[in-house]
Order: C-alpha cells, then structure tokens, then sequence
C-alpha cells in the first residue's frame, strides 16, 4: 500500500497525486512540487497518494 499523505504535509517527491476521501474515492489528480504543502480538501480525513513520481 502507498504511504498516506494528509493536507498541510510537505510534499515529498514532485509528481502527480491523487486526493481520496475517507471512504477512499478518488477526488481527482493534482501536481505538486516537492517541498510544498499539500492543500486543503473538502471533506474531513481525506488523504493523497503519489500516483505518478517526475
């Protein structure tokens, strides 16, 4: 299983990353550069995953 990383964590790697929310629904596909912070969600106990390392 990938590693969980939670809105406001520091992005680890630049890549592609996908937002789930609790039930594990995919909220859709975000870049991010390592180093940032990973944004806010909608819904409580959502979570990303690296989907695609750059």
């Amino acid at each position: 299983m990938s590693h969980k990383y939670r809105p406001g964590d520091q992005v680890p790697a630049t890549g592609n990353y996908t937002a789930f929310d609790k039930e594990g629904q995919d909220g859709g596909t975000t870049y991010l550069e390592r180093g940032k912070r990973f944004p806010a969600t909608q819904h409580e106990g959502s979570y990303y995953v690296l989907t695609d390392e750059i």
